[in-house]
């Protein structure tokens, strides 16, 4: 097995990341800004919001362009009544294209302009849900020490199926993405990685991905790739001195059993559950779901398990396929 910390080079040289946040002394919580991207279903946004919202942090909407007008109504008559909450300017979101990204970054410079007294980031769909209270899940990234968590893998060597998607070059049109593409080189002296789309970072992650020159070169290449918010992150930070901080792991626990298997055997992932300390769950419809959401809600306030987040690194996460 090929050891990432060798094979990976410190590329770019800049600042090295702190590894506290020094806006919060040892007696306080850390402030959480939240990022949710909406494209439909604004109930199941509402029964999140609802479970996540302290009047102390910071929330960001995202409402895709391509939502209905229903939809948008909705969420702004609803967000209205809340000072902290926050739309961000609408953009047409392209399956499989850049703008994903970009979304996260203006996201990320719309919340550090915002405010700075927060010093998590944190992206969440409308459909996710917490596993945990507030007062849980800050307590468990204030004992981090600015640590960031998200997902990743050695793109050529754990998922080599994946490398057309950076070698070649595509474009990215008003819906869609272009049929015409070419191959070309990747990043010289860069090592591609990939992961997901959900990330909890410091303000410190955030303020050099939304500031950094560096972060630029990453920009321009990856505006021409196939899917580049699954990777995009991960090959940026992995590949500058913010990977002494990242963990291997998003904090998300992810359903893969069908809506009938969880309604008649829903121990199972209670289990799961149970013997993780994750934070969020996606896409969980509480039409579907309803007695693992009892779960969830009887078990909000109980303290997450303890688990090494280097054991939990070593485990090879089969879910997550991209």
């Amino acid at each position: 097995m090929i050891d990432n910390n060798k094979t990976m080079q410190t590329t770019f040289s800049q600042p090295l990341p702190q590894t506290q946040t020094s806006a919060v002394n040892s007696s306080a919580s850390v402030r959480i800004a939240y990022f949710i991207m909406i494209h439909h279903e604004p109930e199941q946004f509402i029964r999140m919001f609802k479970k996540i919202y302290t009047r102390d942090q910071f929330y960001l909407i995202h409402i895709d362009r391509k939502a209905n007008e229903e939809v948008t109504e909705m969420i702004q008559g609803f967000t209205i009544h809340y000072p902290n909450v926050y739309i961000l300017e609408s953009m047409n979101i392209t399956s499989g294209g850049f703008n994903m990204v970009q979304i996260e970054l203006n996201a990320m410079e719309f919340l550090l302009n915002v405010s700075t007294k927060w010093e998590y980031f944190i992206n969440l769909s409308g459909e996710d849900y917490p596993l945990k209270s507030q007062v849980i899940i800050r307590k468990f990234l204030t004992a981090q020490n600015g640590k960031n968590y998200l997902f990743y893998y050695d793109q050529k060597f754990y998922r080599p199926d994946t490398l057309k998607r950076i070698q070649n070059h595509f474009t990215e049109l008003a819906f869609k993405i272009s049929s015409f593409i070419y191959k070309r080189d990747f990043m010289k002296d860069v090592v591609p990685y990939i992961g997901g789309k959900w990330m909890i970072l410091t303000r410190d992650t955030c303020s050099f991905l939304s500031n950094s020159e560096t972060v630029m070169a990453f920009e321009d290449f990856y505006l021409h790739t196939y899917l580049p918010a699954d990777s995009f992150f991960q090959t940026v930070l992995m590949n500058t001195s913010f990977h002494q901080i990242i963990v291997n792991d998003d904090k998300r626990a992810i359903i893969n059993l069908n809506a009938l298997e969880m309604n008649t055997s829903p121990f199972i992932f209670e289990n799961y559950l149970r013997s993780n300390n994750h934070l969020f769950i996606r896409k969980l419809k509480s039409k579907d779901f309803e007695e693992l959401l009892q779960y969830i809600d009887e078990n909000f306030h109980s303290p997450l398990p303890e688990i090494n987040d280097i054991d939990k690194e070593l485990k090879n996460r089969s879910d997550q396929n991209n």
